[in-house]
């Protein structure tokens, strides 16, 4: 995504991930993301000066086509599939990077998702 805010991070991803599945023909689609903010801005702006309005506004495009897309929020600790890709990504180049064959690593971390088994995260604290 390049260098940017978590929040636009968030929204780009969920843009990028969105046009995917139109030219895929994925007319129902369930968007499920881990940051209240990014969700509030994609159901409640309508004002293209906000910060973040250009990719607002690119997203109401993408919601006003014709399909179905229901956004909701899940919690960080049941997102670690999620956490897994955005980690393998730090390696890798930049742009968009499809998956034909999931990644082994992944399979555990999408049962434990599915299944709603909560991981307990630690971060590393610097003073």
């Amino acid at each position: 995504m390049g260098t940017c805010t978590i929040t636009a991070a968030e929204l780009k991803g969920a843009i990028e991930g969105l046009r995917i599945a139109w030219d895929k023909g994925h007319m129902k689609v369930q968007l499920h993301l881990d940051s209240m903010t990014t969700i509030s801005i994609m159901k409640t702006s309508e004002d293209d000066s906000h910060r973040h309005g250009f990719l607002s506004q690119q997203f109401r495009q993408l919601l006003n086509r014709n399909w179905g897309i229901s956004i909701s929020h899940v919690h960080r600790e049941c997102n670690f599939a999620a956490d897994y890709l955005a980690g393998k990504g730090h390696g890798a180049t930049f742009g968009t990077h499809l998956f034909d064959v999931s990644d082994p690593g992944l399979n555990r971390w999408i049962t434990y998702d599915v299944m709603g088994i909560a991981q307990t995260r630690s971060i590393s604290y610097v003073n």
